[in-house]
């Protein structure tokens, strides 16, 4: 089991296991996060899961493909460090992982 922080705009922090294999958008959605809501079901698609990933994890999570950049252009306040949280699939080394949503997606 891998844990995983989310921090809301205000602050709120909510732990979340997660499963090796699955992406940090199934985890969020099968714990209820709020401001994740991944309207397309994690086709990258959209930008309703869009996450800003603790810098200390960023090389961990890699880099955004030409896909999820192309959706990133369409999410607000998007930031070096924004991902699509439907683009980050869990393994060992996300252990620990913090992220953040934008006030916009709450």
């Amino acid at each position: 089991m891998i844990r995983i922080t989310f921090r809301d705009h205000q602050g709120e922090l909510r732990e979340v296991d997660a499963q090796i294999g699955d992406t940090l958008m199934e985890s969020a959605i099968k714990a209820n996060v709020p401001g994740i809501d991944a309207e397309c079901g994690g086709a990258c698609a959209c930008a309703t899961c869009h996450v800003y990933v603790d810098p200390s994890f960023l090389q961990r999570t890699g880099s955004a493909g030409d896909m999820e950049q192309s959706m990133l252009d369409f999410a607000e306040n998007v930031k070096s460090n924004s991902r699509l949280a439907c683009q980050i699939y869990m393994d060992e080394t996300l252990d620990g992982l913090t992220v953040s949503t934008p006030e916009s997606q709450q």
